[in-house]
């Protein structure tokens, strides 16, 4: 056990700014805002491992951090910013420059040993909390937990990791090259130590690390911001009156007619890969450059995907596959390596860049639980990532997708 102290409200305040969020959240915020702005829609937030000491210990502090991101606004260097990237909208960066987040629409509470964190109203003023209260209670966590000797160890391995991919990358080919992003912003162990992780990477290994979902970093660094589509996209349109069935054609095709080409990276597991790709016919797998993998089997998936475009006659090698799960930079490795030269690679890599330290991360999710008044929910292809508090719904979605029960 790792010994403790108390942070106070005299320490930094851990979001610094609006723009330091995941760039897929401002895509699906603008995407949402454009086809569904009525909407409502409820988060629940949830950890996933056991954690060193009780998180409902920071109930207060969360409490504290969450009323100072509620009194942030987008500076217009920050919507200046949005505004150059080539997919955002001018009226989205309207919206933006008189946008402020409304602490009414957050509870904090403590349920025994558990923090519990429910975000719910205006889907347009709910969905931007995720990723700030995620990485407020992350770097809350660490704050608490004495850190003797942790960053000199977390610098050792990052130096270790960098060393790693210049061994074994030494020769590889320009052509089909490894490319890798930082996807760690919500787990991330502070945002100083994030910060220096991707300068580093951004610094040592150019060739190769291309990226950050980190708006705020991408844009102070000079790097590329990287995302699409999160969960929450598609399992709105569970709730948005279409036929259930239908649910994901129609946000592929909202997502299609509201980015005309940018952004093209599909996600496949909210209701598993196999009943995403019996909706992914030609018309998408041509407009979409790929897909993201982001539970299952590595290699299974993309062999099934390599499949389906050969079946669609798609040459696989125009496309992409961007790996996210639970990833290394040894795993990574060898998924390139197999896939090399036969479909495009990436990979996003988020807590073993941003969080590899001697304690323990925490696992960490806030997830969508329902949109306008029912239930939605994600059916994964690893079935400790499925989420959804309404069985009867989960079984009906089930059957409607002819899928079976999972083990």
């Amino acid at each position: 056990m790792h010994d403790i102290h108390n942070g106070g409200a005299d320490e930094k305040p851990i979001v610094t700014s609006l723009l330091e969020n995941d760039l897929y959240k401002f895509s699906m915020w603008q995407a949402l805002m454009h086809s569904h702005p009525g909407a409502r829609a409820e988060y629940a937030f949830l950890c996933r491992n056991e954690p060193e000491y009780p998180l409902a210990e920071l109930a207060r502090d969360v409490d504290r951090e969450v009323g100072r991101l509620c009194s942030f606004f987008f500076t217009q260097d920050e919507l200046d910013y949005l505004s150059s990237l080539s997919y955002i909208k001018d009226d989205f960066v309207d919206f933006l420059t008189v946008f402020r987040f409304q602490r009414r629409f957050v509870e904090i509470s403590s349920d025994g040993p558990y923090l519990c964190i429910r975000a719910s109203g205006p889907l347009v003023h709910v969905m931007g909390f995720e990723i700030y209260i995620l990485y407020i209670v992350s770097e809350l966590y660490y704050r608490r937990l004495r850190r003797n000797g942790i960053l000199e160890e977390a610098r050792a391995r990052l130096a270790g990791k960098v060393e790693y991919l210049r061994r074994e990358l030494a020769d590889s080919d320009p052509a089909t090259p490894f490319i890798l992003f930082d996807f760690g912003l919500r787990r991330r162990y502070s945002g100083a130590w994030q910060r220096e992780v991707v300068s580093a990477f951004a610094r040592e290994l150019p060739d190769h690390f291309k990226g950050t979902s980190n708006v705020l970093l991408a844009k102070d660094l000079g790097i590329a911001p990287v995302g699409t589509m999160a969960h929450e996209y598609m399992q709105a349109f569970q709730a948005f009156g279409i036929r259930l069935r239908d649910f994901q054609k129609a946000s592929l095709e909202a997502w299609v007619q509201e980015f005309r080409g940018d952004l093209g990276t599909a996600l496949t597991d909210v209701i598993g890969v196999d009943a995403f790709l019996a909706d992914f016919d030609l018309y998408f797998a041509k407009l979409f450059d790929g897909l993201r993998h982001d539970s299952g089997d590595p290699y299974a998936w993309g062999e099934k995907v390599i499949a389906h475009y050969k079946k669609l006659r798609i040459d696989p090698r125009t496309k992409r596959l961007v790996f996210s799960d639970s990833l290394n930079l040894k795993r990574a490795i060898a998924i390139y390596r197999h896939f090399k030269g036969r479909i495009q690679t990436s990979f996003g890599i988020g807590t073993n860049l941003t969080n590899d330290t001697p304690i323990p991360a925490l696992n960490i999710v806030m997830k969508m639980t329902g949109c306008n008044g029912q239930p939605v929910a994600k059916i994964s292809d690893s079935p400790g990532k499925t989420t959804g508090v309404d069985p009867t719904f989960m079984a009906y979605l089930r059957q409607v997708f002819g899928m079976q029960e999972s083990a």
